[in-house]
C-alpha cells in the first residue's frame, strides 16, 4: 500500500480526535507536530498543545510528550518527558485513521500507565466495564483489547518502541530541530 500523498508530511501540524464507542467527541488536541508517517504509523510530538475536552473545558499539557499511534495495534502511546524520568500514559483504544480533519481513534476507557521506576497500573477498568454495558461493546472489542493489552505490557516489559528511552530521546531531539526552524 503506498503512502498517501497529500498525508501529513515532518514538521506539520494535525490535530488529534479521540471519541467514545458511540461515536461522540470525548477529546481535541490541537497542533501535535508530525515527526514521520509510515504506512503504518505516526510518530509525532504534543508540547504544550491545547485540549480541549468533550465538555468544552480547555487545558495545556505541561511537558513534551512523544505520541505513538498504529493502524494494527489497539493502543496508543504518549511518552511523557518529565524531570524525574518518562512517564507513559497508554490508551486502550482503537487503531487510528487519519482524514484531512485529524487524526481520529476510539478510545475504550482503559489505560496502562508506566512510572518512571518501571512500575505499570491498569486505570479505569471500572469505567471500562460501565461503558462496556452502556454501550455494548461485546465480546469481540472485549477479546481484542484484553489481547492488546497483553501486547502492550509485552512491548512494555521489552522496551519497544516507544518504551525505549533512546527512542523517545531520538524523536524528541529531532523535534526540538524542526522546532528551532519554524
Amino acid at each position: 500500500m503506498a503512502r498517501e500523498v497529500n498525508g501529513p508530511r515532518e514538521g506539520d501540524f494535525i490535530t488529534i480526535k479521540s471519541y467514545k464507542h458511540d461515536g461522540s467527541l470525548h477529546r481535541t488536541w490541537r497542533d501535535t507536530m508530525v515527526l514521520k508517517t509510515s504506512e503504518n504509523s505516526i510518530i509525532g510530538v504534543n508540547d504544550h498543545t491545547l485540549v480541549t475536552e468533550d465538555d468544552g473545558r480547555r487545558w495545556v499539557t505541561r511537558e513534551p510528550a512523544v505520541v505513538y499511534f498504529h493502524k494494527h495495534y489497539w493502543f496508543n502511546v504518549i511518552a511523557m518527558i518529565r524531570d524525574n524520568g518518562i512517564s507513559y500514559y497508554c490508551n486502550l483504544a482503537s487503531p487510528f485513521v487519519l482524514d484531512k480533519e485529524a487524526l481520529k481513534y476510539i478510545d475504550y476507557d482503559l489505560d496502562v500507565k508506566v512510572f518512571p521506576d518501571g512500575e505499570k497500573r491498569l486505570l479505569d477498568a471500572d469505567e471500562y466495564e460501565d461503558f462496556s454495558q452502556r454501550w455494548n461493546y461485546g465480546p469481540e472489542i472485549d477479546r481484542i483489547l484484553k489481547g492488546n493489552v497483553l501486547t502492550l505490557v509485552d512491548w512494555i516489559n521489552n522496551k519497544k518502541g516507544p518504551f525505549s528511552e533512546e527512542y523517545v530521546n531520538l524523536w524528541y531531539k529531532r523535534y526540538q530541530e524542526l522546532a528551532q526552524h519554524k
